[in-house]
């Protein structure tokens, strides 16, 4: 008997996932998708990066599955002629306080199987990045970048021809388990599968709720906002060029991105969002979505831990000066003419009771469904490793 399985969520990683089910279990898949296409959000807001497993703890569900989705996506993008570009990433201390965690990097990336991972001088990073400075850096050559939402449509053309399908303006209203099938409301129509998979993003919370299962964490969105290079600015960068960044967060901090078709992009900041979709600064607020986010415990005591920085990041996405500094710090040369504001995204970000930021991919089961909890960056990355993990899951509750 064919299995029936249900994905909700047609971002990068819920298409991959569906891909998966069907390619490798023979399953008959369904994704259900509120918008009117596929790829609209996280997988739609970001700069393109396709990270090589720099910053993640050896041994982390992010680091194996990082390693193993840049393997499966560099492949997957040659097989269908998507663009893939390996650019490079120098990741720059600007302080000779930063090298100790430079160098913790760098052995971290060792660990993690990073290939071509060379340690800088000064003089070293001007010969990768000649307009970039700092007093030492490491360089990541295969570091690359491509363009996720063109990934995320083939992956649902892949869908289709594997026989599933991909509802469309399907908001999923309702959700039971009944007689060993999870019945599913999703626009106006019913569905039975034998299991459901979340991938759901910024929307985890609210289905998680439908399916009966609050659980420990929720998600918190921080808004990022971008500049673009215009004009010979552009030319100031050839690849990928990022700060050290803050232990105590899984943010990267502001950096300056080449993108496929020669963009450059600096950011993003990370502002705590008042909505779960606020892209801009005319939507970064929802009362409904205010009133969920900040009755979350997590949320309170993540800010009273971390105030400062939050105003040092409101103050950045202000002020524009102080946007530019940031990018000043490691390519001196850019001034206020130079940038201009570009389209931002949303980063759904794990928060636990007691304030902490979940930084490791979460993946939870409850009953006949599993819940993807926590994917923030490096997901689309790691879009087909994670795929196949959770295909691993799924057989074992059906069989």
């Amino acid at each position: 008997m064919t299995e029936k399985i249900g994905i909700v969520g047609a971002g990068i990683v819920g298409l991959a996932v569906a891909r998966e089910l069907a390619a490798a279990r023979g399953a008959e898949v369904t994704v259900l998708e509120k918008e009117d296409r596929v790829g609209v959000h996280q997988t739609g807001h970001n700069s393109g990066v396709v990270h090589a497993g720099i910053y993640y703890p050896p041994g982390s569900l992010k680091a194996r599955l990082c390693r193993e989705g840049v393997a499966l996506l560099k492949e997957y993008c040659a097989a269908h002629a998507l663009p893939y570009e390996e650019v490079g990433k120098l990741v720059v201390a600007a302080t000779r306080a930063e090298r100790p965690q430079l160098r913790t990097l760098a052995e971290r990336a060792r660990a993690n199987g990073v290939p071509g991972i060379v340690e800088l001088d000064a003089i070293g990073l001007r010969e990768i990045e000649p307009h970039a400075v700092g007093v030492a850096a490491i360089h990541s050559p295969h570091t690359a970048v491509c363009d996720f939402p063109a990934v995320a449509r083939r992956l649902a053309q892949d869908v289709a021809e594997l026989g599933g399908s991909v509802r469309l303006e399907s908001p999923v209203r309702a959700i039971r388990e009944r007689a060993g099938r999870v019945e599913v409301i999703a626009g106006r129509r019913r569905y039975a599968f034998d299991r459901l998979v979340v991938c759901a993003g910024l929307g985890t919370d609210a289905v998680a709720r439908l399916a009966g299962a609050p659980g420990d964490v929720r998600i918190v969105p921080f808004r990022g906002e971008f500049h673009a290079l215009r004009g010979a600015a552009k030319d100031l960068v050839r690849g990928l060029i990022y700060p050290v960044p803050d232990p105590r967060y899984p943010f990267l901090g502001v950096h300056l991105t080449r993108q496929i078709g020669g963009e450059v992009l600096v950011g993003p900041n990370a502002v705590l969002a008042l909505a779960y979709e606020g892209y801009d600064r005319h939507t970064w607020r929802n009362f409904r979505n205010a009133g969920q986010i900040l009755r979350w415990p997590g949320t309170l005591r993540m800010a009273r831990t971390h105030w400062r920085t939050g105003i040092k990041e409101t103050y950045g996405s202000l002020v524009k000066s102080a946007f530019l500094a940031g990018a000043r710090r490691y390519v001196p040369e850019l001034t206020p003419a130079d940038l201009v504001r570009a389209p931002g995204g949303i980063r759904a970000q794990a928060v636990a009771r007691d304030g902490r930021m979940v930084d490791d991919f979460v993946v939870d089961v409850h009953g006949k469904v599993v819940l993807v909890r926590n994917a923030p960056s490096p997901a689309a990355t790691s879009s087909l490793a994670i795929a196949r993990h959770i295909a691993g899951i799924v057989p074992a509750l059906v069989r």
